[in-house]
């Protein structure tokens, strides 16, 4: 379905409007370290069944607030109230979206939980204005220049997100307001490229990485060629391009696991299918993302985990629109490089220092607003010799 005429539906995502604005949604390495830090530390026995979502969400969520505002959470060490927030306004999604009644905004908050969610959105805004107050109070008595150079000579050595929104222009030279940029903050925090969707994507694949002991030594074979003689063990940018194996195998997870199952459209003309029927202007479409992946005319065995779909060969027979993770056309995933590039670097130190196993119980799949396990993910964890 052209994407040009199939905007994205505002009935759920209206309801994160309180909290990201009118953000693009709507209209990485030192936090893996410290997450292995704490994984050796529960290998008391040699090896330990960990559970993936909640562990890798707390990283990815680290991760994103460094990007985001250059700023250390320390979330997976000690509690953040800021991050304790994000964690509640996405349960209180997933939950609303299940209760048809509270579709409507006049009674969700009259409800406890809609007054939960003002409560965390009112604390997650506060946060992030606070951060582009001050940001801009620096912009405005440095200058951009002397703004500029103070950054390099920052311990991160860059601009961060909120740095790059304030120092963005228009083509008519107007600048983003405050307002603009708390929500594309905001958004980056929730949205399709966030967290989430990336803590579910990570803890997919090294399951399936777990389950194919075969892919994981290869992978592990691929880093540790990259990465010779290499101390300490850092990836840098030039190797995410060096690391085709491990890409494959990220993609092919993707493919089997996706982390948004669905994707919400309104047609803003009628859409003529092959076989002559009419979707007609107005209506909202379910486009199965997940169907799609698992289409046995498309993808044969669509079950098997076969890392070798995505060799350079294979993929140039495909359509483009076979494999959409990131959805597709104008309204697909700004932050794929920034997610696909973060999970390389996440995958690559995990397998360098830990041997994954699957645990005794096959885990279910669970969609929510993302694809889940019911129950969690649990995999066994044996940290290897010599790793960093």
């Amino acid at each position: 379905m052209a994407a040009l005429v199939a905007p994205k539906d505002m009935n759920f995502y209206g309801f994160l409007k309180p909290w990201l604005g009118d953000g693009l949604l709507l209209s990485s390495g030192d936090n893996v370290n410290i997450m292995h830090v704490k994984w050796k530390h529960l290998c008391v026995e040699g090896s330990a069944h960990l559970e993936m979502f909640e562990n890798i969400s707390l990283m990815t969520l680290d991760s994103l607030q460094k990007c985001l505002f250059g700023f250390d959470s320390n979330c997976q060490e000690s509690p953040s109230e800021y991050i304790s927030a994000i964690l509640e306004l996405s349960s209180l999604t997933i939950k609303r979206s299940y209760q048809l009644f509270l579709y409507l905004d006049f009674l969700y908050y009259r409800t406890a939980d809609g007054r939960r969610f003002r409560k965390a959105c009112d604390l997650v805004h506060s946060f992030t204005d606070a951060v582009i107050r001050e940001r801009r109070r620096l912009l405005s008595s440095q200058g951009v220049d002397e703004f500029l150079e103070s950054k390099t000579k920052s311990k991160s050595k860059t601009l961060d997100f909120i740095d790059v929104l304030l120092l963005a222009k228009d083509e008519h030279g107007k600048e983003l307001s405050d307002e603009d940029i708390r929500a594309e903050a905001d958004t980056f925090m929730f949205g399709d490229e966030s967290h989430d969707t990336t803590a579910s994507t990570l803890s997919w694949i090294l399951y399936n990485l777990a389950r194919h002991p075969e892919y994981q030594e290869s992978c592990l074979q691929e880093v540790w060629e990259l990465l010779r003689d290499r101390e300490p063990e850092e990836i840098e940018w030039d190797d995410l391009a060096q690391l085709p194996f491990l890409t494959m195998c990220i993609k092919e997870s993707l493919r089997l696991h996706p982390p948004a199952v669905d994707l919400l459209r309104r047609c803003t003309q009628d859409i003529v299918l092959p076989d002559g029927r009419v979707i007609p202007k107005g209506n909202i479409c379910v486009i199965s993302i997940f169907g799609i992946h698992h289409n046995p005319s498309v993808w044969p065995d669509p079950e098997v985990y076969d890392p070798f779909r995505f060799d350079p060969e294979s993929r140039q027979k495909r359509s483009p629109l076979s494999f959409i993770p990131f959805s597709a056309g104008p309204r697909n995933c700004i932050g794929q490089t920034f997610a696909m590039n973060e999970m390389k670097v996440a995958v690559a130190l995990t397998l360098l220092r830990f041997r994954l196993l699957p645990d005794d119980k096959e885990p279910r799949r669970k969609p929510e607003i993302i694809l889940r396990a019911e129950g969690g993910l649990r995999l066994l964890v044996e940290p290897l010799s010599g790793g960093a």
